[in-house]
């Protein structure tokens, strides 16, 4: 501009009119292309679909994004930048980015990239960014096409084999020989024993003695229970490693690939946490892997017992499976805790010998019996020493180690409980 109207002051000193009319437009240029390029940044839009927008860990989705101008003439250069998190899975681990040399006046151009995520959680793909510049390339602009959008990453779901067995079932107060009847779809279970001198007649059952053919009386009997209550320790403290290769990612790959197996075969699946809070509740198994693409580590130290014997009383299911990290003293005193009220129940315990994981700093020699967690400074038991001691007061232990598949921990699971039973 400064050139043009120095141009334009020659002229007139020399007198020459067609210097003047080159200055003119020398001036007038930046002016038209400032002019050009603002009326462009209103008019050009944009928009991404994400397909599909919830997928599991390792899986590709792709990227669609469609730029349009409603401007009068052709839209000049523009350069792209879609704002993606590493962990979202950018090919090359860059913010993907593109140029369009020019955008013809409404014609939409398509771009497509694929992001294939590395790590379970809920990522933020954009906002997407853009540098217009006008045709003669003298003037430029930054505008947000398009804001952020969210990508749900799910656990990685493991295919598993059978139930593990010995569930709870009734419990009935009071004698040996005693049965259980159950009479047609929405019946209520009974319990009933053969009549005995001095049992009240109000505690005759007659259908029961009219299908036997003999006296029979009513027991004092607990509903049957049935399903599996989960345990989720997600202890910072307690885990060790980093990123998708961490122990606290294996256990939520584990627990989210037992509650979709329990769920595809019909069994009542209730999920919660160390705290006691519960997770995905009354939504089924899409619900419960969209709560668990979102769930992020404790701060916690140690196990909520009374809490979680609290979540296990109003979840009313037969069988525990807690997945665990490394467990100190207290933490063991609460499993113990969590196992006596209900001796009849199933209790299972996914145990992870978190030393094989690395990832923090640990006392050397793990044989040791004890490591040291490098954030707290707290004592953990060696995961065999750990196992010994949940077997002793009766949970059904399986230990896995950073090399252990989950398919393969939950077949050592239903095995080590069909030998117990």
């Amino acid at each position: 501009m400064a050139a043009g109207v120095a141009t334009a002051v020659c002229s007139v000193l020399l007198d020459e009119r067609d210097l003047l009319r080159v200055g003119v437009l020398i001036t007038a240029l930046p002016l038209l292309a400032i002019l050009m390029t603002r009326m462009s940044r209103v008019a050009v839009q944009a928009e991404r679909v994400i397909d599909p927008p919830r997928l599991p860990v390792g899986s590709t989705a792709e990227v669609t994004v469609t730029v349009s101008s409603r401007s009068p003439w052709s839209a000049g250069s523009m350069l792209l930048e879609d704002g993606v998190a590493d962990a979202a899975g950018a090919s090359g681990g860059a913010p993907p980015r593109f140029t369009l040399l020019r955008l013809p006046r409404r014609h939409p151009v398509e771009l497509a990239y694929p992001l294939r995520p590395t790590q379970r959680g809920r990522h933020r793909v954009g906002p997407l960014s853009a540098r217009l510049t006008d045709t003669f390339g003298l003037a430029a602009v930054d505008r947000e096409l398009a804001p952020a959008q969210l990508l749900s990453v799910l656990p990685r779901v493991v295919g598993l084999q059978h139930i593990v067995p010995g569930g709870g079932g009734w419990a009935v107060a009071g004698a040996a020989g005693a049965t259980a009847n159950r009479y047609g779809h929405g019946e209520v279970d009974v319990a009933v024993r053969p009549y005995r001198q001095g049992d009240e007649p109000r505690r005759v059952h007659w259908r029961s003695t009219a299908h036997r053919d003999e006296l029979m009386v009513r027991l004092e009997e607990r509903p049957q229970r049935s399903g599996m209550t989960v345990l989720l320790d997600r202890r910072e403290f307690a885990h060790r490693g980093t990123g998708p290769n961490s122990s606290l990612e294996w256990a939520v790959s584990m627990v989210a690939s037992v509650c979709v197996h329990l769920s595809e075969r019909g069994e009542p699946v209730v999920l919660v946490t160390e705290d006691g809070a519960r997770v995905g509740a009354d939504g089924g198994a899409d619900a419960l892997l969209d709560a668990l693409a979102g769930l992020r580590s404790s701060m916690r130290a140690d196990l909520n017992g009374p809490v979680l014997q609290q979540r296990l009383n109003e979840a009313g299911t037969d069988g525990v499976l807690a997945v665990v990290g490394a467990l100190g003293a207290a933490d063991l005193r609460q499993l113990q805790q969590l196992r006596d009220p209900a001796p009849e129940g199933a209790a299972h315990v996914v145990l992870l010998d978190t030393a094989s994981w690395g990832g923090r700093e640990v006392a050397h020699g793990t044989a040791g019996r004890t490591l040291k967690d490098g954030a707290g400074g707290r004592d953990v038991g060696d995961a065999v020493d750990s196992a010994g001691r949940l077997r002793t007061a009766g949970w059904t232990v399986t230990v896995a180690t950073a090399a252990t598949p989950q398919d393969q921990a939950w077949r050592a699971l239903v095995d080590a409980e069909a030998v117990r039973q």
